[in-house]
């Protein structure tokens, strides 16, 4: 599992476990973990970065309605997790 660090607009780091990633409507999204226990923190990120940035640059899915079709997605995709949301 790969291990990325993001730095927040605050200019703290945090690392994430990118679990799955997909692309939907040509948006790409990652689903994260703050751990690799079993009980782990997920998140959603978006890519919200121009095309022609070299950098993706990601930011947290607020979006109720977004959130709930992005994980529905990663849901299917990663059948054999259970997921709480």
């Amino acid at each position: 599992m790969e291990k990325v660090k993001f730095q927040s607009e605050d200019g703290t780091s945090v690392e994430f476990y990118v679990e799955e990633q997909t692309s939907i409507g040509g948006i790409s999204y990652l689903l994260v973990s703050d751990s690799m226990e079993d009980e782990a923190e997920a998140y959603i990120l978006k890519d919200v970065s121009d095309a022609e940035n070299q950098e993706a640059c990601y930011e947290m899915v607020e979006d109720e309605e977004e959130l709930k079709a992005v994980f529905k997605v990663f849901e299917q995709m990663m059948e054999d997790v259970d997921f709480e949301m």
